[in-house]
């Protein structure tokens, strides 16, 4: 499947009234450049189109390569796609992560992030994503994802906090990155840090600036779900700014996870 092949398959499963649904969810980009695909529709396409990515058997060759080296390269169609950047339509940002998501070597698919990461505009292209390959050399990834926290570009930062709170939250969790997601409120509230990240998010559209605060929230209405002895001294303590202190109670206690008596606490702390 070609670029154009694969941009025609979205046009073709077009719904004018999702569309415009989903439109009105993301008041920061142009209706023009939304086709309307349902986000089930989007990845089964992504599949298929990312289907020649599919590690060839081991000891064989491919096109002269080793297996290890036919690993990491990318077949031609889907390199020209990943590369044609910026793209045209929401849609095509959407599968553009999907199928990186798909890449099975790490330091491709961490290549591909990189690329990408300045030409997202939306939280909608910026969430939801699992690049599994990352987890391949953790501390790799998360030496990367402590500079997207401190990029000048909010959905890089939140594209960071997103890869923290779904591959960080479990077994893998340390109380340093609820630290990293702390500074990040902190910086975005402190008039007196002129650092060039804190003044570039600062001076970003006002939806942008929004949704760097609602991850932030949403990471430690997360964290007190499933880390809530590391998380609640933030709480307790006041750490962190009004606005995310309030989001952030009010996310874990519409959360299912979080006990009655644990939503009591957290409630008599807003």
């Amino acid at each position: 499947m070609t670029h154009a092949e694969l941009v025609k398959s979205l046009l073709a499963e077009q719904d004018l009234k999702y569309r415009d649904f989903h439109a009105s969810l993301l008041p920061n980009i142009d209706k023009k450049s939304i086709i309307g695909v349902r986000v089930p529709v989007m990845r089964k396409i992504a599949k298929e189109f990312a289907a020649p990515m599919a590690k060839p058997v081991a000891g064989k060759s491919i096109a002269g390569k080793s297996a290890d080296a036919a690993a990491k390269s990318l077949p031609k169609d889907i390199a020209n796609f990943l590369d044609k950047l910026p793209h045209k339509y929401f849609e095509e940002n959407q599968v553009h992560l999907f199928v990186v998501e798909r890449i099975k070597d790490f330091d491709e698919c961490l290549r591909r992030i990189e690329q990408f990461l300045p030409y997202i505009d939306n939280w909608a292209v910026c969430d939801g994503k699992s690049p599994k390959a990352l987890l391949k050399d953790e501390s790799r990834f998360l030496a990367r994802i402590k500079a997207w926290l401190k990029s000048s570009k909010p959905y890089t930062v939140r594209f960071g906090v997103n890869m923290l709170m779904n591959f960080f939250l479990d077994n893998r969790f340390d109380r340093k990155h609820l630290e990293m997601v702390a500074a990040i409120d902190e910086n975005l509230f402190d008039d007196s840090d002129t650092g060039a990240a804190k003044s570039a998010i600062n001076a970003a559209r006002p939806t942008d600036r929004y949704y760097v605060q609602m991850v932030i929230a949403w990471y430690i209405a997360t964290a007190l779900a499933k880390q809530w002895d590391a998380t609640f001294p933030y709480i307790k303590g006041r750490k962190l700014s009004p606005w995310i202190h309030a989001k952030s109670i009010q996310k874990a206690c519409e959360s299912y996870r979080i006990t009655d008596g644990q939503k009591a606490l957290l409630r008599s702390l807003k």
